[in-house]
């Protein structure tokens, strides 16, 4: 049956209640009697809704729809109405009086603003926020192949960018909610799951050339519900310490009451390689430079050595050599990798119960071969009610991922990028007795393909136990304890074939990293409504432990390469430490609501923390956040174009402690200081009994607008942060007998605009479609830094006062001589000579904008989205280039680019290669702004196509729904970047961000899938 006729809206509290209009009739023909009712509950297009909540008005009975919209309730039909109720659209009643099947329509409900989102402590319905704070759905992208879920918000939140630095699967990725804060601290945001605050720092303790591992990998992405990220202060200041870098607050599915049980399965497979690969020059023009750099250097006609792998040139000096082979080892390491994904979960409850069960696999092969990444989850999520005032329940996550690891940043030992990129292509990978052999200071390719062997395991733990009381109707009590462990578990071995091990015998490293955190919060939760007052009140008290220990074995000198055990060894060496702090935290929030047109938000934050000196370890954090719906006034609550108005202003202070030692206050003394077999200690670290917390204040005012029943939607934000007490490693002098100490010597700020517009392009009959853009700006300053620091290869990023952080400090080459060659940098001293000094400032990493675009399609059974990602004017020092681009100065040292081919050859060419000559150092001077490029990108982040089997055909099948689809992930790249990736960083610190070094890009890839639920 279909419903037809008026809706009429009644206000009731906070939401909308509508009913059927007396003059709604039925359409269409029912079995009169007893029976089961049935039917499917659509959008006003027509589309399925999922997980629309169906209850008998009066009981507890009920259920939930499928994903195809359909619905049944093994109940007599008399006299008895049915509400229909679903997030961000108006509920309907209907009253029944036949068995039989039915179909009904929902109409959107003021385009989401009664959407609940998920706040600190608790929920609040859109309309009523006060901060900035964006929710993303992850259906949209959860089948994106990147091993954490962060990577795949790229793009859908404005004001937070997010870099993924490697094409690795399961690598740390940098998250920026509105810029960065601090230089040594962590810039990372809090991430809370379930209400547990996730470690996001990276375990690991084996060196992989500057690669970290993300612990955010940990989580399964299929198992993830929603996501809500709070960017200002009035959002993030009831967390306090946590909140000066944003929070990313985490929901995990859960079951619903009176649900029937409901399976779903998702399985996917998938192929994945690089876009494009780097242009070397061929074994023969290798020659060809490295023999004219010899004669511009020396003036001999060529450069030869008895056991150079290659035929000399002619006398001539310039010709080729002859059968000169070209040897390609770009293609041994890179490869079509496979990717392989497997979830399946039951859900449902009972009239007091309800539960989520969840299981997962995945297998990701990186292009790097043989890097892979494997990640064994299993999610349980539990709900009880043991009376109509009292409920428990428990969040578990379990999970097991496995890392072949990738060296696959800076290093010649092991690394197996800078093995197969920077070894030249006219060295062959045999000796003259046919044996493989390493070249030009890199490992063997192939040899190190083979025994390459550097892994990790991680089987972490994430829990929470909580119980509800309401001890009044408006009064609500919640306690609850959370667990974070981690264990760590990483192994090494460089056996006597590859340069690490070669020298000494085999070199093995075992380290074991034992990570936990205990949390213990209670809130009391108050709400009630005055006529048209609301009012909420919230206090809370919670107390958190972390622990870290580690223990650090590495051995050399085994028997064989068949031994592998630290104990095998002949020389070992270990060490173990133990790291841990506290902190005790007391919290509150009042809201205030009048008439649904004023709105104001206060909250305060006390924070205790062991890391700082006693006099200073508590900080303290207040906000303030307030809105006026304009829309709701009289003189505008009558124009039927403007659905929504609202105005919002906030301002509070957030705190941070992240990134610096659980003792950074404290004088520290370290065992092991033995001398003559005599067990002693030494000075480790200079107290600093004044350290106290870092502190952000935030001002942010925005505007929301929606227009033809929010058919249109504007968000606009302004904000401005300003960080003081930043904490900083300050050096000291050597003679003190410490290198240095930490103290609060940094003031940054950061300032930007945000825009989101939502459009509902079309909204037809079995036809949609929407469409979501963002974009951001933020400017970064160093306002207060009383000694310039210096971070990455050669310098290449320099902090300074009125500086944004990250600043590339590099020779700027203003051009090449046309007559002589030479390369011409900016003598910046005028003293004739190019010194440390002709250094300046050239660009960040910082994009003058960035943002994305996602539209999502569907018609009838098939479903379509594509998002894009973007981001305009930050800098990338392409540390590739300046290797690849030594004109032949380096020999048999190093690759050399085609690139080079352009160089300067007679006077008259204009370009900006010089010529070959390793005499003159500036040819190939390290910090030049050549290898300096414009990072700037558009990217077509993902592409999806799916199609939902009919209805009628897979329910008598399965009894469900059906849904096939394909994807294609970075299928294209618009960038000037010479490299393979703008977002490449060959580290994963940040103070070292933005140099590509030997870092494999984000692949190209195709999966196709299955969606099944019955």
């Amino acid at each position: 049956m279909k419903l037809q006729g008026p809706l009429v809206a009644l206000a009731v509290g906070f939401s909308t209640v509508v009913q059927a209009a007396p003059d709604a009739k039925w359409l269409g023909s029912t079995t009169v009697g007893e029976g089961p009712i049935t039917g499917k509950v659509v959008d006003e297009t027509g589309q399925a809704l999922p997980g629309v909540t169906v209850r008998v008005k009066g009981t507890t009975a009920g259920t939930t729809t499928s994903p195809s919209g359909e619905f049944t309730l093994p109940t007599s039909p008399e006299n008895i109405t049915l509400v229909f109720s679903y997030i961000g659209y108006k509920s309907q009643e209907i009253k029944a009086t036949q068995a039989g099947s039915l179909t009904v329509r929902l109409a959107p409900d003021q385009g989401q603003l009664n959407e609940v989102v998920v706040v600190g402590y608790g929920t609040q319905q859109r309309k009523n926020l006060t901060g900035s704070i964006v929710k993303v759905d992850p259906s949209d992208t959860k089948e994106l192949p990147v091993g954490s879920f962060d990577a795949q918000l790229q793009g859908k939140v404005s004001g937070v960018q997010i870099s993924s630095n490697t094409g690795v699967p399961g690598g740390a990725v940098n998250v920026r909610v509105r810029g960065a804060t601090t230089i040594n601290g962590s810039n990372t945001p809090l991430y809370v799951v379930d209400g547990v605050f996730m470690n996001n720092n990276s375990l690991q303790s084996i060196s992989t050339g500057g690669k970290a591992s993300s612990p955010i990998a940990d989580l399964n992405p299929a198992d993830i519900e929603n996501v809500e990220v709070l960017k200002d202060a009035d959002a993030t200041a009831l967390y306090g310490a946590r909140g000066a870098n944003g929070v990313i607050l985490i929901t995990t599915k859960r079951g619903s009451f009176n649900q029937k049980p409901r399976v779903s399965l998702n399985v996917s497979q998938g192929w994945a390689k690089a876009a494009k690969l780097w242009d070397l020059a061929t074994g023969p023009e290798h020659a060809q430079l490295v023999n004219e750099n010899w004669l511009n250097t020396t003036g001999t006609p060529a450069h030869t050595f008895a056991n150079r792998p290659y035929r000399p040139v002619s006398e001539g000096g310039r010709g080729l050599p002859e059968e000169q082979p070209t040897y390609d080892r770009l293609g041994q390491v890179f490869r079509t990798a496979r990717l392989q994904n497997y979830d399946v979960s039951v859900a449902g409850g009972s009239a007091s119960t309800r539960y989520y069960i969840g299981g997962g696999f995945t297998k990701q092969e990186s292009i790097l071969r043989p890097i892979d990444f494997q990640r064994a989850s299993f999610k349980v999520n539990f709900d009880q009610q043991l009376s109509d005032k009292v409920q428990i329940g428990v969040s578990n996550s379990f999970s097991r991922t496995y890392r072949n690891e990738g060296r696959a940043g800076d290093g010649p030992a092991g690394g197996l990028l800078q093995a197969a990129l920077h070894t030249p292509t006219l060295l062959s990978p045999y000796d003259a007795n046919g044996q493989l052999v390493g070249r030009a200071s890199f490992d063997n390719v192939e040899l190190l393909i083979n025994n390459y062997d550097v892994n990790s395991t991680s089987l972490r733990y994430i829990g929470n136990l909580y119980g509800d009381v309401q001890i009044l109707p408006n009064l609500k009590f919640r306690t609850s304890f959370g667990v974070d462990y981690n264990n760590y578990d990483e192994e090494e071995y460089w056996n006597t074939l590859l340069i690490a091990g070669a020298g000494v015998g085999g070199l093995g490293t075992s380290s074991i990293t034992q990570y936990t955190s205990l949390l213990n919060e209670n809130t009391l939760n108050y709400r009630q409504q005055f006529g048209k007052h609301g009012l909420g009140v919230l206090v809370g008290q919670g107390l958190q432990s972390d622990t870290n220990g580690r223990t650090f074995a590495q051995g050399t000198g085994f028997p064989n390469n068949n031994f592998r055990e630290i104990s095998a060894a002949s020389v070992t060496s270990s060490t173990q430490n133990w790291s841990g702090y506290r902190l005790a935290s007391f919290f509150g929030r009042a809201d205030y609501n009048f008439d649904d047109r004023y709105l104001l938000n206060v909250s305060f934050r006390a924070d205790g923390s062991s890391r700082f000196g006693k006099a200073n370890q508590w900080g303290y954090f207040p906000s303030v956040g307030a809105a006026w719906r304009i829309k709701q006034e009289s003189f505008l609550r009558d124009v039927p174009t403007l659905s929504d108005l609202k105005l919002r202003a906030s301002y509070g202070i957030t705190g941070n402690q992240n990134g610096i030692g659980n003792f950074a206050a404290r004088g520290l003394w370290n065992g092991g200081a033995n001398y003559l077999g005599a067990a002693g200690i030494a000075p480790q670290q200079l107290a600093n009994a004044d350290l106290k917390w870092e502190q952000t204040s935030q001002a942010n005012v925005g505007v929301d607008v929606g227009v033809f029943d929010n058919r249109f939607t504007l968000e606009f934000n302004a904000y401005y942060k300003y960080t003081k007490n930043g904490l900083i490693q300050l050096t000291e002098p050597a003679t003190t007998g410490f290198s240095s100490y930490w103290a609060n010597a940094v003031e940054v700020s950061n300032k930007g605009l945000e825009v989101v517009l939502n459009t509902m392009n079309i909204r037809k009959e079995g036809f949609s479609w929407n469409t979501n853009f963002n974009i951001a700006s933020n400017a970064n300053n160093i306002e207060k830094l009383a000694t310039p620091t210096k971070f990455g290869s050669r310098d290449l990023i320099l902090q300074q006062k009125g500086s944004p952080l990250y600043s590339f400090w590099v020779y700027k080459q203003l051009f090449v001589d046309p007559e002589t060659g030479n390369v011409v940098y900016d003598d910046v001293d005028r003293d004739g000579k190019i010194t440390a000094a002709d250094r300046q400032i050239a660009g960040s990493i910082w994009p003058k904008f960035f943002g994305g675009l996602n539209n999502t399609i569907s018609y009838k059974g098939f479903d379509a989205s594509v998002l894009i990602s973007f981001q305009y004017g930050n800098k990338v020092y392409n540390h590739n280039r300046f290797f690849g681009e030594g004109g032949g100065a380096r020999d048999e040292a190093r690759i050399i680019f085609a690139s080079n081919l352009d160089r300067w050859q007679q006077p008259g060419d204009q370009t900006d290669v010089p010529r070959p000559d390793g005499i003159n150092v500036n040819n190939y001077l390290d910090g030049g702004s050549r290898w300096l490029e414009d990072a700037s990108f558009v990217r077509l982040r993902n592409v999806s196509v799916g199609y939902t089997l009919p209805a009628n055909l897979t329910r008598s099948l399965l009894g469900g729904t059906v849904r096939l689809y394909a994807q294609g992930t970075n299928l294209v790249l618009l960038s000037k970047y010479s490299g393979l990736d703008p977002e490449s960083a060959s580290s994963s610190d940040a103070n070292q961000q933005g140099i590509d070094l030997g870092t494999p890009p984000q692949p190209r890839s195709l999966q196709v899938g299955l969606n099944a639920t019955f």
